[in-house]
Formats: C-alpha cells, structure tokens, sequence
C-alpha cells in the first residue's frame, strides 16, 4: 500500500486526498462536455463541481462519523482530518451532493433534473478514480480469498500486520464504476426524459454496491442488522426509488409530449 505518495517540503502528498481530487477535477471535465452537448455554457460544470464539492464532503465526512462515533467521540477533532485519515460515506455525499445541486439550479434557473444528467456521468468517472485512492490507502476491502489477484492489506500499519490475501474490492468498485460509465454515455441520447440518466446511474450503483459489501461485510463494512450493512440499507432504499423515479419521469416526458401535439 502506499497511503503517503512523497513529499513536498513539510507538506506530505497523500494518495487518498489526490485521488479524491483527481476524480473531482476528471468529472468537471466530463460535466463540462455533456452541458456543451446540451446547448449550456461549460463554465456550468465549474459551479456544479464546486457546489457538489463542497455539499457532498460535508455531508460525505458528517454521515460517515455519524456511522461510527465510536471512532471518533474522545476526539471529535479528527472529523475534519478527511484527507490524511480518509473515511467519507457515498450515500451522505449523494445526499450533499443532490442538494448542493437543487441550489443550484435555483440559482442559475436551470432545471434541477437537467444539472442531475449532467453529473451523472461525472458521478461515476469520478467515483472510478476515488476507489484507486482507496487502494493506494489500504482502507475498504474485502474478506480473505484464494483467487490469485488476492492483496495484502495493513491491519495495523505500525506493527506490520497484515491481513490474509483478501478481495481487492476497490478495484471491483472501480471496475464497476466504469462499466456503468460507458452504460451512462450509451444511453444518454437515447433517454429524452430529464433526470431519467441521473435515476439511471442511482439504478445501476445501488446492486454494485450491495454485491461489493457481500465480500467486504465484517471486514471494512459494518453490519446495521443482522447480516445487512449500512451501505446495503441505503441501496435497499436507493434501488427502488430510483427505478421508480426512471418510470415517473418518462411518463411525465410523454404526457408532456402529448399535450405539446395536441
């Protein structure tokens, strides 16, 4: 693992916090492309990566610590050290994320379900890149495994312990993303309902993150209730709402089609 990536002078370069930020700055570019294809000023990717940035870390770093106040109760403090402890929560940086965008839009007078597509794709590249960040910092991965691509991981970095050959799930998240990337830019000319692409991605992460906490429970993720974890929880709750919002949204789309003919 290498957590720590070099120096700058006093300054320590850590791999989670660049990744992080390399994932934000390739989405800005990928949100930037698909508002030109929409006839809206690129710049707009610029706002909606900035209110994202700041929305989504704040709720991301409050709900992660929330989930595990133990961690953190005797010092509190070490919730604001995001970059060199790591420790963020997607489903509380989706949250931030959707509200720093609805402000947005009203803002800039643009329809919420159009910034939403917007940064669909954006969503997923950039979560791509995270998950290398994640790697590189020997946090989120899985349980033991034979297969042959099995890693290493530091249990406790100071005493040089490691666990068994475990499941790079990081990777499979990655991988993941990426698939559902290229499903997203397939697909956005072919859906004409706005925020049907956003309701798309929601529909498309929440079984990939389910699956990927099968490997990862009781190692790297906590269980909420019997054998279900948090994650698991909240892409109970996403998936549905998701499909439900695609279907709403495209019949909205076509009763609004229809009255337009008429």
């Amino acid at each position: 693992m290498h957590p720590v990536l070099f120096h700058i002078g006093s300054v320590t370069v850590r791999s989670y916090g660049l990744l992080v930020m390399l994932g934000f700055v390739a989405g800005i570019w990928l949100a930037a492309g698909q508002a030109k294809r929409r006839g809206l000023p690129s710049d707009l990717a610029i706002d909606l990566g900035l209110f994202s940035l700041v929305g989504g870390m704040v709720f991301a770093r409050l709900l992660f610590a929330a989930l595990n106040w133990s961690a953190y109760a005797d010092d509190p403090i070490h919730i604001l050290y995001i970059w060199r402890e790591g420790g963020l929560s997607f489903h509380g940086g989706l949250l931030g994320g959707v509200l720093a965008c609805a402000l947005l839009a009203h803002r800039r007078g643009i329809s919420f379900w159009t910034l939403a597509d917007i940064a669909a794709p954006a969503l997923a590249l950039g979560y791509a890149i995270a998950r290398v960040g994640c790697l590189l910092n020997g946090c989120c991965y899985g349980g033991p495994t034979s297969l042959p691509w099995g890693i290493r991981f530091p249990v406790y970095p100071d005493a040089g312990l490691t666990t068994l050959p475990s499941h790079p799930t990081q990777i499979y998240s990655s991988l993941g993303s990426l698939l559902i990337l290229a499903i997203l830019l397939r697909m956005r000319s072919r859906l004409s309902a706005p925020g049907q692409l956003f309701a798309l991605y929601l529909a498309l992460y929440a079984p990939l993150r389910a699956a990927i906490e099968v490997l990862r429970r009781d190692h790297t993720a906590v269980r909420l209730v019997d054998g279900i974890t948090q994650a698991q929880a909240a892409s109970a709750v996403l998936l549905p709402a998701a499909i439900i919002a695609f279907f709403l949204l495209g019949r909205r789309e076509a009763k609004r089609r229809g009255t337009e003919s008429d």
